[in-house]
């Protein structure tokens, strides 16, 4: 039996790739291999529908700060828990390693995902760049095994960190399981209904910024001939470039055919089902869950040939210059009026998919943990 502690600060505070990736594996691992113990270690807890079961499972086991700071604790103080826990192994989930935690004797893996501070350093205040810069560098040092999301986030660590690429792992992720169970044709017709959505739509989730691209989808959307009416759905947030993707519909009259919805986490799998086409025209990516949850729903994907896309993708999806929208709306078109090009990419992406299927991935990081341990 292994006692594996788990920086779970993702998974009970973050309801996009992170917290998705975190909450995926560590239900997995729990699933597969219940006669292990966890320890999920975070400064704070979020209570909703994501986070109940890692609350209520009995083989899960919280632990959080008793005083102080929670960014402290997480980063420094974190080690007396560790150490009280008699844990093998401690897996961050999510960049970063407590300070120190060599000298406890505790085993660590750690998550890289993305170095998109490094490529897009205009996203991030200055202050947070070097943070980051400091506990990915500690990390990638001091961890005894990396684990990449990508083989393109394993190329930017060794590059960028001078890392040996023996000590990397690449382990794909999965997605939730509710995006691998078809909906039936009511419950769709149902979500359709409570979003006020039309039955044929264009689709997008992810954060609206500006390395995700939603400008370029918009853009498409101009270039596509009449006899394509066909609107846009967006699941996602943002701030200051959401504003200049609203200025820009609103300047170009295109409001009717742009739809912003919140929809609950349980229903997005009926969206991702009905939808005509995903669109995920991203810049840079560490891997692209949202592509994987494509996939699984059976949608023809339409994403970049950039950075990891194509790996998450595979190579029957529709790949693309996110700087030329052009070839976006050429492919919205061939998609829509050739059916059998866009049952082929649905038989293939689906097959693709079957690679980053739970089970097979939570062994190979299963295996990943009994090797370092073993040391």
């Amino acid at each position: 039996m292994l006692r594996i502690g788990f920086d779970a600060k993702r998974l009970f505070n973050n309801f996009t790739g992170l917290g998705n990736y975190s909450r995926t594996l560590v239900k997995n691992l729990e699933t597969s291999y219940p006669e292990n113990s966890y320890y999920l270690f975070t400064p704070k807890v979020k209570k909703n529908s994501e986070t109940n079961y890692f609350l209520n499972s009995p083989n899960l086991d919280l632990v959080t700060p008793k005083m102080g700071p929670g960014a402290f604790w997480r980063s420094f103080t974190i080690k007396k828990n560790m150490k009280r826990k008699k844990l093998d192994l401690y897996h961050g989930l999510s960049h970063e390693i407590p300070f120190g935690v060599s000298r406890t004797g505790i085993k660590t893996v750690v998550t890289i995902h993305d170095l998109i501070f490094k490529f897009y350093p205009e996203q991030y205040g200055w202050i947070d760049r070097k943070l980051y810069d400091i506990k990915f560098k500690y990390a990638c040092e001091h961890a005894d095994r990396i684990v990449a999301i990508s083989e393109s986030t394993k190329k930017d660590i060794v590059k960028e960190y001078q890392v040996p690429a023996e000590k990397i792992s690449v382990i794909y992720q999965s997605c939730h399981e509710r995006f691998m169970q078809e909906k039936s044709d009511n419950i769709k017709a149902s979500v359709l209904e409570k979003y006020k959505l039309p039955s044929e739509y264009l689709f997008y989730v992810g954060s609206i910024v500006e390395r995700k691209n939603l400008l370029g989808i918009v853009q498409a959307m101009e270039k596509l001939p009449p006899k394509i009416d066909i609107p846009l759905v967006v699941v996602g947030n943002g701030g200051a470039y959401k504003n200049k993707v609203l200025q820009y519909i609103k300047q170009k009259q295109l409001q009717q055919r742009i739809h912003f919805i919140a929809p609950a986490f349980e229903d997005l799998p009926a969206l991702y089902q009905q939808a005509s086409i995903f669109i995920y025209p991203s810049h840079y990516e560490g891997f692209g869950i949202p592509i994987l949850e494509a996939l699984f729903s059976r949608t023809p994907v339409i994403t970049s040939n950039t950075s990891s896309l194509p790996e998450a993708a595979g190579k029957n999806a529709y790949l693309i210059n996110p700087d030329e929208p052009v070839q976006m709306a050429i492919g919205i078109e061939h998609i829509l009026t050739d059916a059998a090009f866009r049952q082929t990419m649905i038989e293939q992406g689906y097959a693709h998919a079957q690679q980053f299927e739970g089970e097979r991935l939570t062994q190979q990081m299963m295996e990943l943990y009994e090797e370092v341990i073993e040391g």
